[in-house]
């Protein structure tokens, strides 16, 4: 007894000198979240909840229509009338894929999608015994129609009665709806063993594969399933979307930030949503905070969250704090950068383009990126720029493989001496 009171005496002695040390700011706890929601990501936040939320891709949409039924057009017309067949969608990522399927699988099934739809992330679970287990498990079972009339013809009118059943969307809906995100990471042995699941059980369970390569979807399940392609999203379709988002959060965006959000997302509205979130966010200057009469400690240790979001709310998300958030050099910075290879001579052209590199941490290879875009806004005879263009793509593809940044950087540089060698003697 007296060895047990020892040891916590000395636990407790030690609990004493662990909090009697001065605290550094390592062990500091900030609210993991923020009131409102502030950490949700605004991917899943503003997800499409219906096939009219969903931006772009209006053919697909109305086909939607269509096997539904509905007097929209052709996915959703689809399934009202019980004709859904086997999905393959496939497009880059971030063009609504996920949340087209989705939100078919809630026009079907209503508020009980969950328990009707088997999801899984076929990059985790790829293997064949996924395949012969859980998704054969799911498909073999029959799903049950819960409409009224079904229940009366059974003799349990007396649960209508009482109020107790309701005639819910998914009752006209048979089938159960199995889907595989990412289906092109599954193995090849766990593909062949699909093709036959998706004929034996077709009469109670429908199949939507999703996957950015559709090439790596195996010819016989291609051919089982009606193909949908997502193209990239058209700048208009994003910044209308972006405008929903700006309104719903209270953003502060000039027209000059919501063009270099579209610029930057590529057609991938995920990618658009995360980096406006993340502006959001670098918007913060801490120097805003000191300036309002925060002490250096109260900013080293963490404000509170109301602080912190009354001051955000006062920054304006430009141009340059979304280039900045994202690590890509400025339109300006390019420009600039273009005229020194013209212009300049190899060594100055090095010495500059370094200097820029290390001040504003730029990547090379983003550099070479955008500078390909600007070579094709300008006037260069065709004979010169084929060539030019053919050496940006092989840097950008030894850089791919973590060549020496500095080898490439000499290149790109000679890339372009001998362009304006060429131009030079086309002039004369």
């Amino acid at each position: 007894m007296a060895e047990a009171i020892a040891l916590m005496d000395i636990e407790e002695e030690e609990n004493q000198n662990h909090l009697s040390k001065p605290n550094k700011g390592k062990n500091v706890v900030v609210p993991a979240t923020p009131p409102g929601g502030k950490a949700t990501p605004w991917v899943e936040k503003y997800r499409p909840q219906s096939l009219a939320d969903v931006a772009a891709h209006r053919d697909i949409i109305d086909t939607s229509y269509y096997l539904l039924s509905l007097s929209r057009g052709p996915v959703d017309r689809l399934t009202s009338e019980n004709r859904l067949p086997h999905l393959l969608l496939y497009g880059p990522p971030g063009t609504g894929k996920t949340s087209t399927i989705l939100a078919v699988a809630r026009k079907l099934y209503g508020a009980q999608y969950h328990n009707m739809i088997l999801e899984l992330n076929a990059s985790d679970d790829r293997g064949i015994d996924v395949v012969r287990k859980q998704i054969q498990d799911f498909a073999s079972t029959q799903s049950f129609s819960f409409g009224v009339a079904a229940i009366i013809e059974v003799g349990f009118e007396w649960l209508v009665s009482f109020d107790l059943v309701v005639d819910l969307p998914y009752a006209k809906i048979p089938v159960k709806l199995v889907l595989l995100d990412e289906a092109d990471a599954m193995t090849k042995d766990a593909q062949f063993a699909l093709r036959r699941v998706i004929e034996k059980y077709t009469k109670n369970t429908r199949f939507a594969l999703i996957c950015n390569h559709v090439n790596k979807i195996i010819p016989a399940l291609q051919s089982r399933c009606t193909r949908f392609r997502f193209a990239p999203l058209d700048p208009m379709h994003v910044g209308e979307r972006l405008k929903h988002v700006i309104e719903a959060e209270g953003l502060d965006v000039p027209e000059s930030g919501l063009e270099a959000l579209k610029c930057l997302s590529n057609g991938d509205m995920r990618k658009a949503l995360n980096i406006l979130q993340n502006s959001e966010h670098s918007s913060f200057d801490v120097t805003v905070l000191r300036s309002a009469g925060y002490s250096q400690f109260t900013v080293d240790m963490g404000l509170t969250w109301q602080m912190i979001s009354t001051h955000m709310a006062s920054q304006q998300i430009t141009e340059e704090t979304v280039y900045l958030c994202t690590g890509n050099p400025l339109p300006q910075d390019v420009q600039q950068i273009t005229h020194w290879l013209l212009n300049e001579s190899f060594a100055e052209s090095y010495k500059r383009i370094s200097e820029i590199k290390t001040r504003k941490g730029l990547a090379l290879v983003d550099i070479v990126r955008e500078v390909t875009m600007f070579v094709f806004k300008i006037k260069m005879q065709s004979d010169i720029r084929v060539p030019l263009i053919n050496d940006l793509a092989d840097i950008e593809y030894r850089l791919s493989f973590g060549c020496n940044d500095k080898l490439q950087l000499g290149s790109l540089i000679a890339s372009f001496t001998r362009a304006r060698s060429a131009l030079v003697a086309a002039a004369n």
